[in-house]
């Protein structure tokens, strides 16, 4: 039976920040002290161990040449870490950030690479969770891509993927196992391990896989920084998701149809308006208006200019649609309560749906159309008029802070 941790804080964490990063570029320096997020990389990692139960001491590897950056990129944190020079290779600067553990040392180690910033408390805990007196624990993901062995650009073999993995940082261990096994390493001049769980194979140390995260990746080349900076700059940002509302009120006159969403009903009376009072549409006209703040129906289709005498409703709400999407609104639902004693919306709801569907191109469900009455109360329960109520949910591009 595995002996587990009795105290969380027996784990210190090994971050090691000793690399150039040549592959993502020389423009802005090593790759861990660029900015992401308004901070430096390293920065992100320490902070993300600072913030866990499950840790205590940590220690930071720098080149012999960063100290002073390493300083400023960590900046008032910097206090709760140790820093230490590394070595020509990362096997090299680890195994001088565990011998900076050597006085009062822990009972396992974590070891974790500063440029996987995205490492969470939920992650640490399953490794914590999983660590013992007598082996090492990995996180690391099924590979899921059909891997290709290739000789000079020719594909010579497809590699069965079936129980590979690919291995993540933190690596957590025992903390005089992993170190006795790096220092036999180094004194046999084995500099060739690819990570510490290679190592501690090597040395018959016993390595379990605990399930890794997706986000957990590591920043190696340019575009990884830029992405990792969006990620970050807009973490506590919202969709620009605006909504609008629409009313409008149309009293009866002598008629013998009304228009409602376009779709003329057979009624005793029609209802009154410059236009051909659909009612309906005006109200979604001035509910997507009011998503971009963009004023209401009559301040693009005054009822003064004869020009709308008679005009179809139709003609409005498409102005207003292309207003929302010349903006680069995309329009995600339109809702529409009619409120009437009569005529009867229920044979004509379908109908409804589909004429504003194809106003506004969208999927007929994010159209709703609806009706209720007024309990015979006011001008709508004596059967006056008939009024409306809209509202239009658009998603605008960018971001709400």
């Amino acid at each position: 039976m595995t002996a587990r941790i009795s105290n969380a804080k027996e784990v210190a964490v090994v971050i090691v920040a000793a690399g150039r990063g040549e592959r993502a570029g020389q423009e802005g320096g090593p790759k861990q002290y660029r900015h992401i997020g308004g901070k430096a990389v390293i920065r992100h990692t320490v902070d993300a161990f600072r913030s866990s139960d499950q840790v205590g001491r940590i220690v930071v590897v720098v080149h012999r040449d960063d100290h002073q950056t390493a300083a400023e990129a960590l900046g008032s944190v910097v206090t709760d870490c140790t820093l230490v020079t590394g070595g020509a290779t990362r096997q090299a600067s680890t195994l001088l950030g565990l011998k900076a553990l050597t006085e009062n040392a822990p009972a396992h180690v974590m070891i974790h690479d500063a440029v996987r910033p995205f490492v969470d408390e939920r992650l640490v805990e399953r490794i914590v969770g999983r660590l013992g007196a007598h082996q090492g624990v990995i996180p690391a993901l099924a590979v899921s891509d059909t891997l290709k062995k290739a000789s000079e650009g020719v594909v010579s073999a497809t590699i069965e993927r079936t129980g590979l993995h690919s291995a993540q940082t933190p690596q957590a261990f025992p903390f005089q196992p992993i170190l006795a096994a790096h220092l036999a390493a180094a004194e046999q001049g084995l500099e060739n391990f690819t990570d510490d769980a290679a190592i501690a194979e090597w040395a018959g140390l016993a390595v379990h896989i605990v399930e890794g995260s997706p986000d957990n990746i590591k920043l190696t080349w340019k575009r990884d920084l830029e992405l990792a900076d969006q990620r970050l700059s807009h973490a506590d940002s919202f969709p620009d998701v605006r909504t609008g509302n629409g009313y409008d009120v149309h009293a009866f006159e002598p008629g013998d149809h009304v228009t409602l969403c376009g779709i003329a009903i057979p009624h005793d009376a029609r209802l009154n308006g410059h236009s051909d009072a659909d009612v309906a549409l005006h109200a979604l006209t001035d509910a997507l208006l009011a998503t971009r703040g963009a004023g209401d129906i009559g301040t693009h289709f005054p009822p003064s200019d004869p020009q709308w005498r008679g005009a179809a409703s139709s003609i409005f709400l498409r102005h207003a649609a292309a207003i929302v999407r010349e903006a680069g609104g995309r329009i995600a639902n339109a809702d529409i309560t009619l409120i009437c004693e009569a005529p009867q919306i229920g044979p004509h709801r379908e109908a409804m749906v589909v004429a504003v569907a194809a106003m506004l191109a969208l999927d007929l469900d994010r159209v709703s159309v609806k009706a209720t009455t007024n309990e015979k109360l006011g001008f709508v329960g004596r059967r006056e008029g008939i009024a409306a109520i809209a509202t239009a949910t658009v998603v605008y591009p960018g971001q709400l802070k």
